[in-house]
């Protein structure tokens, strides 16, 4: 059992990410270890004993950092293994073959990732770019499903804006991988109803993994796209995080925090009409089931 399946989980977070030099911008760089760590002792304190951090290699992915984490705050961190979205790649993997990356992905899980005392137990994040889906991509969700194959661990993918959802599971599906163990994410972006009821029916879980970035797509767009899943007892799939990867993200330096989460956002839920077991559902058995 990976996941400790007395607490609640946030399915896609990054507790230490650096993608500032890409985005020309040091706000990008999540590092702050003592605003961090406050942050994971109040998500404890709240039954929050599960991070699937997502940060993979060339992110800024730190594991050091997060066994310092897990030591001091006592909180399950599970962290991932793969390559992000284009634009976000080293050099040497467009020359890489996907049994080649394949090969890396699966010593992470299997071995352990250098440097660390730690093993990746996810494949992810690994994406699509906004409504197109380019050939590196497709080689790296490639090495993906050999290394779900060859490991068993699940898959967790980032679509950028809520774009390409159903690509990503059409090639997934071409490669054989086993829905239910696929988690789909970043598909609480836009008003896409029909997307998501589609991915559903596919048998993948899905992120609804903004939450608070309102200035993206708001709150009270994720909650009525909620309830209408509610409604059609659907949310048995669904799961939620924050995706926080930003230093203005956290609450000491002006942002939302971690808490937010179980703090405002699932009470708005609860005011809205969804139940405290479909929440239970949401943040406890839909993840022990995919990451256990």
């Amino acid at each position: 059992m990976l996941i400790d399946a007395d607490g609640y989980t946030y399915c896609h977070e990054h507790l230490h990410i650096d993608l500032s030099t890409q985005k020309g911008d040091i706000d990008c760089r999540l590092d702050q270890y003592a605003l961090i760590k406050a942050e994971m002792d109040a998500l404890v304190e709240r039954g929050v004993y599960n991070i699937i951090e997502v940060t993979n290699s060339f992110m800024g992915r730190n594991p050091q950092f997060i066994e310092n984490l897990i030591s001091d705050t006592g909180i399950n961190i599970l962290l991932s293994t793969g390559y992000y979205i284009e634009g976000f790649f080293p050099p040497e993997l467009y020359s890489k073959s996907a049994k080649s990356i394949s090969q890396e992905m699966t010593r992470e899980i299997v071995v352990g990732i250098e440097g660390s005392s730690l093993k990746a137990s996810v494949i992810g994040e690994i994406g699509s770019s906004q409504s197109t889906f380019t050939d590196i991509e497709k080689k790296v969700f490639e090495a993906a499903a050999m290394t779900h194959f060859e490991t068993g661990r699940p898959i967790s993918t980032h679509q950028s804006m809520s774009t390409m959802g159903r690509q990503q599971i059409e090639l997934l599906n071409r490669f054989g991988v086993d829905m239910q163990s696929v988690t789909i994410g970043h598909c609480d972006l836009k008003d896409n109803l029909d997307d998501i009821l589609w991915l559903l029916d596919q048998g993948c879980f899905v992120q609804f993994d903004t939450i608070g970035k309102n200035a993206y797509y708001p709150d009270s767009r994720r909650i009525a796209m909620l309830k209408a899943l509610s409604e059609r007892g659907r949310l048995n799939q669904v799961m939620l995080s924050m995706d926080i990867t930003r230093r203005s993200h956290l609450q000491q330096n002006g942002g939302l925090g971690f808490c937010y989460l179980v703090d405002t956002f699932i009470p708005l839920l609860l005011e809205n009409g969804i139940s405290q077991t479909e929440i239970d559902t949401m943040m406890r058995h839909n993840p022990n089931q995919l990451f256990q």
